[in-house]
């Protein structure tokens, strides 16, 4: 379990300061959002994962011939790295002008509309500006989209990659840490509940497992994941940002401090 998947400034870390909802939806005036379902759900795009998907099942046979030839663990991942780059060289022919079309439609409908940030429908529940409906107009149109001439204006919402936080050492052997721990406590629990003898045992023999990999788990990582809160928190004042989120959740714009909180929680 990654320390990002526990952190979780997650959907957005509203900043300490009692800001009524009222003027957040007037500070937020800037922030568009976009329903990516909606657009994966387009003729263009099913078309192209159809093809993806016949590929791969065709990909996937010629594999398993492949590795019936194997004759030791180098040729296994010399046959496994050579399929994953084919799927991934077709993945990106089909799919990638699509991807590519989708962010200039979004770069368009952001320029019209005076918009800092367009993040994903699915964190917003109060304000912002839906720009689907132009954003999937404009991929659907037979029209070339312009490169953008600029870029985004300075925006309130803030996005932290917490992937990237994952590389700091201290993370990273919390994280290490902790799957050694879970990888031998579920060894040592594989063999209690093999010999146990009711279901009553193998349940209670579950949730003494349950309990120990969370209690392991808030020892070594809780204090990491208060620490980055409070971490972004500062950093995110410091910038006058009204919302920290994921930076898997931004689709355009925002302003980027995840080197301030890694520099931050490096120290």
């Amino acid at each position: 379990m990654k320390i990002r998947n526990l952190t979780l400034i997650a959907g957005a870390l509203l900043l300490a300061g009692a800001i009524a909802p009222a003027a957040i939806a007037s500070d937020l005036s800037d922030v568009g959002y976009v329903d990516q379902a909606q657009i994966a759900s387009l003729p263009a795009f099913q078309a192209a994962n159809a093809q993806l998907a016949g590929f791969k099942a065709q990909l996937d046979g010629q594999y398993n011939a492949a590795m019936k030839s194997a004759k030791n663990d180098a040729d296994r991942q010399r046959i496994t790295l050579q399929f994953q780059q084919k799927f991934s060289d077709r993945q990106r022919d089909l799919i990638g002008p699509l991807f590519t079309r989708t962010q200039l439609a979004i770069a368009q409908a952001a320029a019209a509309d005076k918009l800092t940030v367009v993040v994903d429908k699915r964190i917003v529940i109060f304000g912002g500006r839906d720009v689907t409906n132009e954003v999937v107009g404009a991929i659907a149109s037979a029209a070339a989209l312009p490169t953008p001439t600029g870029t985004p204006g300075p925006s309130d919402i803030g996005f932290v990659d917490q992937t990237a936080l994952d590389s700091i050492p201290k993370v990273k052997q919390a994280s290490d840490d902790f799957q050694k721990f879970a990888t031998d406590q579920r060894a040592a629990y594989a063999a209690k509940f093999a010999a146990a003898r009711t279901d009553a045992d193998k349940q209670s023999i579950g949730k003494e497992f349950n309990k120990i990999l969370a209690d392991k788990q808030d020892a070594l990582l809780k204090p990491l994941v208060d620490q980055t809160k409070t971490v972004t928190a500062n950093v995110a004042k410091s910038k006058n940002l009204l919302l920290v989120i994921d930076r898997n959740d931004v689709i355009y714009g925002g302003t980027d401090i995840t080197k301030d909180v890694q520099d931050a929680l490096s120290k």
